[in-house]
C-alpha cells in the first residue's frame, strides 16, 4: 500500500512538473508574440476603417467629423477594450501599445486552460499558442482595434475550461467569461461556440452536467444581452437589427465563400468582392500543415480518452464557427477564421508533439529532426514575410487618406462639411474632418471623392482635382462650386 501511494505521489509530482514547464513555456510564447508583433506592425500605423469607427465613439478620437456611423453589424465589445485609453488620449501609439498588451494577455488566457484540459499533453498548450501566434493574421491584428482575436481567445479558453474534469465554480465562471467575451465581440461567433458546447453536455456522458450547461448559457446570454438591448433601442428589435445588418453586409444568403477563404490566406484584409483574388501557392502552407497535423494529432492521442475527446471538441467548435462565413456571408476576410485557426491549433499541436517523438526515435534521427526544423523555418518565413507585406500595403494605402484630405483642404473643404464618394468614405471623411454622407442622403455633399470611377451626373460640373502621388491610383476630388 505504501509503495502504491509513493508511486501515485511520484506520478502526481511528475505531472505537476510537466504542467509548470508548459506554463512557463506558454508565458514565453506570449511574450514573443508581443515582441514580434511590435517589430512587424509598428505602433504608429494609422487606424484603419473599422478601427476608426470603434475609436470615434470616444471624444479624443471623435474630432470635428464625429458623424462616423455605428452600423447594425458592429458591437460594443471593441469600444469596451479601447475605453481605458481612448477615453482620455488620442495617441494612436499609446492605443496600439495598450492593445498589444491586451492581445498578449488574451493569448495567455485563451491557451492556459489547455495545460490541464489535455492532461496527457500539457505541452500542447504552448505549442498551440505558438502555432496560432505565428500566423500573420494574429500578428497583424495583435495591436488592432478589431474583435476577432478576442473572439478566438474567448472561444479557445471556454472550450479548454469546459473540458476540465470537475466543473468547479472557478472553471464554470471561466467558461461563462470566455463565452461572454466571444459573444460580446461577435454574437454570431458566440452562438457558434455555445451551440456545440450545449450539444456536448446533452450527448456526451463525461460532460453531462447542469453546471457546464448553465455556464455556457450564462456566458452567451451575458454577451448577447447588450447587443439585444441596443437592437431594441436603436433598430426597433432583434429582427430589425438582423435585417439591417444583412443589408449592410450585402445580403446574407447561401453563398460559395469557401474558396475565397483559401485565397485570402495571404491577404487582402478585406475581400469584397473576391472574384479577382488569387493566392500565392506558398501561402497555402498553413492549410496544408493543418491537413497533416490535425489528423496526426488526433490519431496520436486516440488511446488517451480525455485528451482525444478534447481535440475532437476543439475541431467541432472550430468547424461550427467557420460555417457561417463559408455558407452565408457573401464576402470574406482572413480575420474571420481566427477562432477556427485557434481551435484547430490544439489538435495540430498534438500532431507536432507526435512528429517530434517520431523524429527523436527515428533511425536517421538527425535527418528527421532536420526535416522538422526546415518545416518550421518555412512556416515562419511565409507567415512573417506575409505580415510584413500586408503592413507595407496598409501603411501606404492609409497614407492615401491623408493625401486626399490635403487636397480637400487646399480646395477649401473644411469642417463642418459633408463628404461623399464611391469608396472608403468613412476613413476619408475622418481624415478630412468631415461627416460621411450616408447612402441615399437627400442632401448633396460638399465634396465627392471618387476612385477609378466617374462622378455622378449631378456632380460632373463641379471642380475636378486629381490627387497626386497616391499609392492606389485613380483618386479624384470633386468640389461643389
Amino acid at each position: 500500500m505504501a509503495l502504491d501511494l509513493r508511486k501515485q505521489e511520484a506520478r502526481r509530482s511528475a505531472r505537476r512538473d510537466r504542467e509548470q514547464r508548459a506554463h512557463r513555456l506558454l508565458l514565453a510564447v506570449c511574450a514573443l508574440f508581443a515582441l514580434t508583433s511590435l517589430v512587424l506592425v509598428p505602433l504608429g500605423l494609422r487606424l484603419g476603417w473599422d478601427e476608426l469607427v470603434y475609436a470615434s465613439r470616444f471624444g479624443p478620437f471623435a474630432g470635428p467629423g464625429a458623424g462616423v456611423p455605428f452600423s447594425a453589424p458592429r458591437t460594443r465589445g471593441v469600444p469596451l477594450l479601447l475605453a481605458p485609453v481612448a477615453t482620455w488620449s488620442d495617441s494612436v501609439v499609446l492605443l496600439r501599445a495598450w492593445l498589444t498588451l491586451l492581445a498578449s494577455a488574451a493569448l495567455y488566457l485563451g491557451f492556459r486552460p489547455w495545460v490541464r484540459a489535455a492532461p496527457d499533453r500539457p505541452e500542447a498548450a504552448p505549442v498551440a499558442a505558438g502555432l496560432y501566434g505565428s500566423l500573420w493574421i494574429a500578428l497583424f491584428y495583435a495591436n488592432a482595434a478589431m474583435p476577432n482575436h478576442y473572439t478566438a481567445m474567448g472561444a479557445t479558453g471556454a472550450v479548454g475550461l469546459f473540458l476540465h474534469r470537475r466543473p468547479t465554480a472557478r472553471t464554470c465562471a471561466g467558461v461563462a467569461g470566455g463565452l461572454a467575451l466571444a459573444t460580446l465581440m461577435r454574437p454570431n461567433d458566440g452562438a457558434a461556440v455555445a451551440g456545440p458546447l450545449l450539444l456536448a453536455t446533452a450527448l456526451v456522458p463525461r460532460w453531462r452536467s447542469y453546471a457546464r450547461a448553465a455556464a455556457a448559457l450564462t456566458g452567451f446570454a451575458a454577451g448577447f444581452l447588450p447587443w439585444a438591448i441596443e437592437a431594441h433601442v436603436r433598430f426597433g428589435g432583434v429582427r430589425e437589427r438582423l435585417s439591417s445588418a444583412s443589408e449592410v453586409q450585402g445580403g446574407l444568403r447561401l453563398t460559395d465563400s469557401a474558396l475565397h477563404l483559401f485565397t485570402v490566406i495571404d491577404g487582402p484584409l478585406l475581400c469584397r468582392p473576391c472574384s479577382g483574388d488569387g493566392v500565392r501557392p506558398t501561402a497555402l502552407e498553413w492549410w496544408l500543415l493543418l491537413a497533416v497535423l490535425v489528423p496526426l494529432g488526433l490519431w496520436s492521442v486516440r488511446g488517451l480518452r480525455r485528451t482525444a475527446a478534447g481535440g475532437l471538441l476543439a475541431v467541432a467548435v472550430g468547424v461550427s464557427v467557420a460555417l457561417p462565413y463559408v455558407l452565408v456571408v457573401p464576402y470574406t476576410a482572413p480575420r474571420f477564421l481566427l477562432p477556427t485557426h485557434a481551435l484547430f491549433a490544439v489538435p495540430a499541436a498534438f500532431g507536432v508533439l507526435a512528429a517530434v517523438r517520431v523524429a527523436r526515435r527515428a533511425r536517421l534521427r538527425e535527418l528527421a529532426v532536420g526535416a522538422l526544423v526546415l518545416a518550421l523555418a518555412a512556416h515562419l518565413t511565409v507567415q512573417l514575410t506575409t505580415v510584413a507585406a500586408n503592413h507595407r500595403v496598409q501603411e501606404s494605402a492609409r497614407r492615401d487618406w491623408a493625401r486626399v484630405a490635403g487636397v480637400l483642404h487646399e480646395q477649401g473643404v473644411r469642417a463642418p462639411c459633408l463628404l461623399g464618394g464611391n469608396t472608403s468614405v468613412i476613413p476619408l471623411a475622418y481624415a478630412a474632418d468631415c461627416e460621411p454622407s450616408p447612402r441615399g442622403a437627400e442632401r448633396r455633399p460638399d465634396a465627392l471623392v471618387m476612385r477609378s470611377a466617374p462622378a455622378p451626373a449631378w456632380a460632373r460640373s463641379w471642380t475636378r482635382v486629381p490627387v497626386p502621388d497616391t499609392y492606389s491610383s485613380g483618386w479624384v476630388v470633386y468640389v461643389r462650386p
